[in-house]
C-alpha cells in the first residue's frame, strides 16, 4: 500500500483536532508500534520454544495474514467490469486493473504451469527470490502509506520534496535488504522445494549500504525540519509504521529467528487498521446504513453497516482459507506431477508465491493517487 496525496505542506496550517483511524492506542498499536513492543521481548525467549511460537502464528495467520491478502482480492475484484470498462475511471487507471487484475495472473500461471509440467525445480525455485523481492517492496511501500495516511488525517502534511526524501529512503533500505541476502550463491528449502539467491557483488551490497545510511540521515534532517515547521508536531503514528516497516520489518528482520515468525502478521495487522476502516465508510455509504436492523433481535448489534463490515471480515477469513488451504489440498490430491523432484508440497508453494506477488500488483493499483474510491472513502 503506497498512498501518495498531494497537499501543500510550505505553509504554516492552523491547528486542527487529529483524526484517528480507529483511535491514538489502536493505531498506534495496529500500524507498527506493537513491533516495538514484542521485538525485545522475543530476546528473552529460549530458541527452544520456536517451535511453539510457529504453532501459534500458523494459528495466527487464520486470523490476520491470511484475511489481510484475501481483502485485497474483495475490494479490488469488486465491480470489476467497471473499472477495466473504465466507467468513472481514467485511462491511465483503467489500464492498470486491466494489467494486475487479468494479465499478471495469466502470466504468473502460465509460469507456474509450464515449470510444474517440466520439473524444472530451479525455475520454480527463482520464483521463490522473485516473491521475497516483491514482498520487500511492498513492506516499504505500504509503510510508506501508512505515513502518508496519517499525515493526512492528521493535517500534517509534507511537501512533494519530502515524499521524495522518503521514497528515496524506503527503496535505498529496502534494496540493502534484499542484495543482504544475494552476496553469494546460495539455496534453501521453501515447502519442500529448493530456492535460489543470486550472486550478487559484496561491492554492491557496500555502496547500497552508504546509499541507506545516507538516506536515512537525509530523512531524520528532513523530519526535524518539519517538525519544526509543524509547530512541534508530526503524524507519529504514521512514523511509527514507516519505521517498523522499514528497518525492524525489513533490514533487521533476521536478528532473530523468532522474529521472522511475527514480523508477517504485523504486517498484515498494519494493512488490517487501513482496510477496516475503508470498509467501514463503503458500507457505511450505502442507503440504509443508518436504519435498525432486522429483525429485531440484532439491534444490539446496532446499525446494518456494522453486520456487512462484520460480513466481510468473516468473508475474507474464509477467503483466505480457502485460498491456502483448501484449493492447494485439492490441487495436490488431483493433479500428478513428479513429487521426488518438486516435493510434496508444491501447489502450497505455488499458491502461496502467487498470492504474494499478486498481492504487490493489486495494491500498486487500488491504493495510488487518482483512485476515486481512495479520497472517497479513505479519510472520511
Amino acid at each position: 500500500m503506497a498512498i501518495d496525496l498531494s497537499a501543500d505542506a510550505s505553509a504554516p496550517r492552523p491547528a486542527t483536532p487529529g483524526r484517528y483511524l480507529f483511535g491514538p492506542v489502536a493505531d498506534f498499536l495496529m500500524l507498527g508500534g506493537s513491533a516495538f513492543l514484542i521485538l525485545p521481548v522475543l530476546f528473552l525467549v529460549p530458541l527452544e520454544y520456536e517451535g511453539l511460537l510457529a504453532a501459534t502464528m500458523v494459528f495466527v495467520a487464520y486470523l490476520v495474514n491470511y484475511p489481510h491478502f484475501a481483502h485485497s482480492y474483495q475490494i479490488f475484484y469488486r465491480n470489476f467490469a467497471r473499472k477495466v470498462s473504465g466507467d468513472g475511471y481514467d485511462r491511465s487507471l483503467q489500464l492498470r486493473y486491466i494489467f494486475a487484475g487479468i494479465l499478471v495472473p495469466l502470466i504468473m500461471c502460465a509460469f507456474f504451469a509450464y515449470g510444474a509440467a517440466t520439473s524444472n525445480a530451479r525455475l520454480l525455485g527463482y520464483a521463490a527470490n522473485a516473491m521475497f523481492f516483491f514482498v520487500g517492496w511492498h513492506y516499504v511501500k505500504q509503510g510508506y502509506g501508512m505515513l502518508m495516511v496519517d499525515a493526512v488525517l492528521k493535517r500534517k502534511f509534507f511537501d512533494e520534496r519530502d515524499k521524495k526524501v522518503l521514497l528515496v529512503n524506503s527503496y535505498a533500505v529496502w534494496i540493502l535488504a534484499w542484495l543482504q541476502t544475494n552476496t553469494v550463491v546460495t539455496q534453501g528449502q521453501y515447502y519442500g522445494l529448493q530456492y535460489y539467491t543470486f550472486a550478487a557483488p559484496s561491492w554492491i551490497t557496500d555502496v547500497a549500504l552508504l546509499a541507506a545510511v545516507a538516506s536515512t540521515a537525509t530523512t531524520i534532517l528532513m523530519l526535524i525540519n518539519r517538525w519544526r515547521r509543524n509547530g512541534g508536531a508530526l503524524p507519529y503514528n504514521g512514523l511509527v509504521a514507516y519505521v517498523a516497516s522499514l528497518y525492524l520489518w525489513i533490514l533487521i528482520a533476521r536478528i532473530n529467528p523468532l522474529w521472522l515468525l511475527v514480523v508477517p502478521a504485523l504486517h498484515s495487522l498494519q494493512y488490517l487498521a487501513v482496510v477496516w476502516r475503508y470498509q467501514t465508510n463503503v458500507e457505511r455509504d450505502v442507503a440504509d446504513a443508518e436504519k435498525d436492523p432486522e429483525p429485531k433481535v440484532l439491534s444490539v448489534v446496532g446499525p446494518l453497516y456494522r453486520l456487512r463490515v462484520l460480513g466481510f471480515i468473516v468473508g475474507g477469513a474464509a477467503l483466505g482459507y480457502l485460498g491456502f488451504w483448501l484449493i492447494p489440498f485439492v490441487l495436490t490430491a488431483l493433479i500428478p506431477y513428479d513429487k521426488a523432484v518438486l516435493g510434496s508440497s508444491l501447489f502450497f508453494f505455488i499458491v502461496l508465491i502467487f498470492i504474494n506477488v499478486h498481492h504487490y500488483f493489486l495494491d500498486n493499483v487500488m491504493w495510488r493517487r487518482g483512485n476515486p474510491e481512495v479520497s472517497k472513502y479513505l479519510f472520511r
